[in-house]
């Protein structure tokens, strides 16, 4: 191929040249096309990074081309509308209809294969509530005993995307949608900046590892700083951000070009440098101090609902956290429970496929271990992990979820078209990216009311299947009430895939066995896992005792 490109452009440049200069003029452009590929080719051939360039001159960077191509011909052209990934058309088509105010009703049954494994469904009752006698925005109070300024929340809430991953005009666009809808609005990590708090709507201010917006010149945590922003009125809730589905125990990343002066001020940071998060807390080193945290976060807000949101990994860790509260008698108001299928923000691919307990999992565990131990009356349970429409917001609800958190979705009713290129700053919808010449394309006036119209259309949704389930109230469904097919003729209950720990059952010491390891381990003065000589040495004794 060398070869054979060195002669053919000879050849081309020679006969292009002399056909301009015996015939016409007009030959030159001929001739400067020629030119500068065969400079290209030449290039190519003395360039030693990239072997099919190298080998195939010119006709090697074809490559580049189909793999920029590739994703938008397989969305377009190719995937079915429920094979998508990661999420599928019919749902992307559900939340665009929703916010456009389009039609969302469904032709023809569904095009889902309700008899494959995994398939799930909610049951239904021969006596449904009349859908004009529900409530169709549904409130939840956030606020234990500790609290004196409680807040009552919508079921359905925007989740933690940080100003810097997302665009100005975005999450103006979607806190001015949260405002319409009374609904609340997660800054995300990166601190609570000017667009979250210009349209008005109601924050749940999330407290990362880099303590942006709230940390000193040493980047630890300034009580000062998060007092003063914690108190501002449009703020109802903190949440201190232990781990996130997109990368458990993996730090949040600000890539370079994305970090702008504003937003530099915005964190305290430097501007124009990638900003890696640490990937754990300094402020508090175990979970009775993660517990004495919560209490001054508490204290510094003037009495408002502080919690905390994390991916579920090991579980002894959970545990301990649990028996902290109860030795301190100190509760948070909120459990955030996000899965390791969640989301938005650019994380190394194996933190997104491999690390973290799914949504599912991970919720049934939280409240388990609450009631167990005859706590869940003081904590709120919100799910956070790939929430797009009414079954999933019931599917979490008969899970233990009082509240559901969604970031895709948003994303998508502000205009986002799943391009795949939220890390690359060149999003080309406005969504995410800090790029002016793409932001100034998302509208915030159209785009919030997009957000209001989601929102209150997916609740509506869910209160009316709700309705025909035979259901008053999200808090009457359970886990009976939702099944899962695990083969052509097996279908179980989520009650049977996740068996319910009857309420203090843990307090009396009935432990089930796929728990006991956990809770022996759990130490409210240290995170971690025990080595593997000590469990091992554990195991023995367990042999011995027996």
């Amino acid at each position: 191929m060398r070869r054979t490109f060195l002669v053919i452009s000879i050849i081309a440049l020679v006969v292009s040249f002399l056909l301009a200069w015996y015939i016409s003029k007009n030959w030159y452009v001929i001739f400067g096309a020629l030119f500068l590929f065969s400079c290209m080719g030449y290039y190519d051939m003395l360039q030693t990074k990239h072997t099919i360039r190298r080998i195939y001159p010119i006709f090697g960077r074809l490559r580049y081309v189909m793999e920029e191509l590739r994703p938008k011909i397989y969305q377009y052209f190719i995937e079915s509308d429920i094979d998508g990934r990661p999420i599928n058309r019919i749902d992307r088509s559900t939340v665009y209809q929703r916010a456009k105010l389009d039609n969302d009703t469904m032709p023809f049954g569904t095009q889902l294969d309700v008899y494959a494994p995994g398939y799930e469904w909610i049951c239904h009752s021969i006596a449904p509530k009349s859908f004009k006698t529900l409530d169709h925005d549904p409130r939840i109070v956030f606020g234990n005993k500790d609290c004196s300024q409680p807040y009552s929340g919508s079921i359905l809430n925007i989740s933690a995307m940080s100003y810097g991953s997302l665009s100005a005009n975005a999450v103006e666009a979607m806190n001015g949608g949260a405002k319409i809808g009374n609904f609340a609005h997660n800054t995300g990590e990166g601190g609570l900046s000017d667009y979250h708090l210009k349209q008005g709507g109601d924050i749940i201010w999330q407290i990362g590892t880099g303590y942006f917006g709230c940390r000193d010149e040493q980047g630890n945590f300034s009580p000062l700083l998060f007092s003063e922003k914690a108190r501002i009125p449009n703020v109802k809730m903190i949440e201190i951000k232990i781990s996130q589905g997109a990368k458990p125990g993996h730090g949040g990343i600000l890539p370079a070009a994305k970090n702008t002066p504003e937003i530099a001020r915005i964190r305290h940071i430097q501007p124009g440098t990638t900003v890696e998060s640490p990937p754990y807390h300094t402020a508090f080193n175990s979970p009775k101090e993660l517990i004495d945290f919560i209490k001054q976060l508490r204290e510094l807000s003037g009495g408002k609902p502080v919690g905390f949101k994390l991916c579920i990994g090991h579980k002894s860790e959970f545990i301990a956290i649990c028996k902290a509260m109860i030795s301190q008698d100190t509760y948070p108001d909120f459990i955030t429970v996000d899965g390791g299928e969640g989301g938005t923000g650019a994380a190394p691919q194996e933190f997104s496929n491999y690390v973290g307990a799914p949504l599912l999992d991970g919720l049934a565990f939280v409240d388990d271990i609450l009631r167990g131990l005859n706590i869940r009356e003081h904590i709120k349970i919100i799910a956070s992990g790939k929430i797009m429409t009414g079954f999933h917001i019931a599917r979490a609800a008969a899970l233990g979820a009082d509240a559901c958190n969604c970031a895709r979705a948003m994303m998508l009713a502000v205009g986002c078209i799943q391009a795949l290129q939220c890390n690359t700053n060149r999003c080309p919808t406005g969504v995410a990216t800090q790029n002016p010449k793409l932001t100034k394309g998302l509208v915030v006036e159209d785009k919030k009311l997009r957000v209001a119209n989601y929102h209150k259309y997916t609740v509506k949704t869910f209160v009316e299947m709700m309705g025909a389930a035979g259901l008053n109230r999200m808090q009457d469904i359970t886990r009976s009430h939702v099944y899962r097919r695990i083969s052509l003729t097996s279908m179980f209950t989520f009650e049977e895939i996740y068996p319910s720990i009857p309420p203090g059952a843990l307090v009396k010491g009935s432990i089930p066995e796929k728990h006991r390891h956990d809770f022996a381990y759990a130490d409210e003065n240290h995170w971690g896992w025990p080595s593997i000589g000590s469990w091992s040495e554990e195991s023995s004794k367990d042999k011995a005792v027996s």
